[in-house]
């Protein structure tokens, strides 16, 4: 038997990029680009979500030291000119065609302290057996030309600098390295990064074929690993607000309704926003406003135990509306907790506090969108008001998020069809379910929660896999209810990318873009 000790323990490691390496990476990218063009934590999740596969890090004694992010394109979108975050997405993968033949190469980076170690050549080398394992037709990027600046008067221009690296009468630090790696220059790519002066925003346009390709056809590829259900059924409950004595009489409404979503067998069921607002009518007191918010935020363990525990019990994925919670720094978000069946709790903030919230109750947003990983795919949930900011839904789909849940809270019906309205128009134009799930009922006696108007429902895209109108299920407004959905993943696959209109293909990212600032 050979004995394991730290000597045959190795010192190297190149494996798969997994989500616990998101905090180092997010540090490495920024230690690169500076924190504010480093990768985000919700960029490093999406390009891990779109291909686990591609994305690859390299370990020197237990630090991550180099990172690798690929994902697969066509060859016409990948041969033709292009910027970065016009062909990655902004840098989430989005772009990522499961049936793409050519592989991108998004990005390398290494840590400057282990620089001289060749741990960007094995980062190279994992790309070409990837490449080759998948039988695509080769790699394509956009490569750096960082000596173009210090010579483009001799030169003239980035063309004839690039044709000198190549012809070997110049050497540049980053493409004479391509080189050496047997990529060819195909051509110039014009501002590819803006912000890279060094190489005055151009890129040398750089291939790699695969050798076992060469002057063959092009040969089926291999789809990817990652298995999801055919079907996932969600429940939506329509939660009427009444006068409790008691959080065990809360507790007891809650369970009752997740007892219910797991009867019929659901995999998620979504509550309301502000569903814990129910728990001011136990005080006898007269409190105002901000202090009633603050109290209600005594609870929080409570209502993080309670979800987290039904979740588990009840075999069921729980979106658990929003809780108001104050944060270390004394502010109050509203804060969306996601228990998961695996016993995981997460949590999403609301971004965009209304004039309301902010004025009487003083709530302040988060600054987080992050998708969560479920046992069904990635989901997003974007709370009430947010859904009126196509930017949020747009930032999660990218992500590699298929369904959205929104939980809301209306107190008339104007401004509950502004929540609908443009739910729906996020379900079409990011091809995608969005689940909204709403209060019913009223709280004498509750500041702001007076009265409250509800038609939870669950949307759809409006195409031909798809319901009729674009929802899969609706609900009587202003009664107690509970609304039942199977939705199908593969009919989003479908409409995606061979849909009467494919909204996610066509975007024109030659003319604009959304950037989300790195935190």
């Amino acid at each position: 038997m050979v004995r394991k000790n730290s000597e045959n323990k190795p010192k190297l490691l190149l494996r798969q990029a997994v989500p616990a390496d998101v905090p180092a990476l997010v540090e490495l990218t920024a230690r690169i680009y500076t924190p504010e063009w480093g990768h985000s934590a919700e960029m490093l999740r999406s390009q891990q979500t779109h291909f686990p596969e591609g994305q690859f890090v390299v370990e020197y004694e237990g630090a991550i030291v180099g990172y690798c992010a690929t994902f697969r394109i066509d060859e016409a979108t990948a041969l033709a000119p292009h910027t970065w975050m016009q062909i990655t997405g902004g840098g989430m993968g989005s772009r990522h065609k499961p049936d793409g033949n050519w592989l991108y190469g998004m990005e390398v980076v290494v840590h400057p302290d282990y620089r001289g170690m060749r741990i960007g050549q094995r980062l190279y080398q994992a790309r070409k057996r990837l490449c080759v394992d998948l039988k695509l037709r080769g790699i394509v990027f956009g490569g750096r030309i960082p000596g173009l600046a210090r010579n483009i008067q001799r030169y003239g221009n980035a063309e004839a600098y690039v044709q000198a690296v190549v012809e070997g009468r110049r050497r540049d630090q980053t493409l004479s390295f391509q080189l050496s790696n047997d990529f060819e220059v195909i051509g110039v790519l014009r501002a590819y990064v803006p912000s890279d002066h060094e190489s005055l925003g151009y890129a040398a346009h750089l291939v790699w074929r695969n050798p076992q390709l060469l002057d063959q056809p092009d040969i089926p590829p291999v789809t990817s690993a990652r298995l999801l259900p055919d079907s996932v059924r969600v429940a939506s409950v329509q939660y009427q607000q009444r006068r409790i004595t008691s959080f065990e009489e809360f507790a007891t409404q809650v369970e009752y309704f997740t007892d219910i979503a797991a009867d019929y067998s659901a995999d998620f069921v979504t509550f309301p926003e502000l569903i814990t607002l129910q728990l001011l009518s136990i005080e006898n007191t007269e409190l105002s406003p901000v202090e009633s918010i603050r109290k209600l935020s005594q609870y929080t363990p409570q209502v993080k135990e309670l979800f987290s525990r039904l979740a588990v019990h009840y075999n069921i994925n729980i979106i658990a509306g929003t809780h108001p919670t104050e944060q270390a720094n004394g502010d109050i978000h509203n804060v969306c907790y996601v228990c998961l069946r695996d016993g995981s709790l997460h949590e999403r903030e609301k971004l965009h506090p209304t004039p309301s919230e902010r004025n009487v109750w003083n709530i302040t947003g988060g600054d987080s969108a992050a998708t969560v990983q479920t046992d069904c795919g990635p989901i997003g949930v974007m709370i009430c008001y947010d859904a009126e900011f196509p930017e949020v839904a747009r930032y999660l789909v990218d992500q590699g998020a298929l369904m959205l849940f929104v939980p809301f809270c209306t107190d008339v019906r104007e401004g509950y069809l502004r929540v609908r309205y443009c739910a729906q128009a996020r379900a079409i134009e990011n091809q995608c379910y969005v689940v909204l799930s709403g209060n019913v009922g009223n709280l004498p006696g509750v500041n702001n929660f007076d009265i409250q108007y509800g038609q939870s429902c669950i949307l759809t895209p409006s195409d031909f896999p798809f319901a009729r109108d674009g929802i899969a299920a609706d609900s009587t407004p202003n009664i107690e209810t509970v609304l039942f959905a199977d939705l199908r993943l593969e009919s989003l696959a479908s409409a995606r990318n061979a849909g009467a209109v494919q909204n996610l293909k066509d975007r024109r990212f030659d003319l604009y873009e959304t950037r989300w600032r790195p935190r």
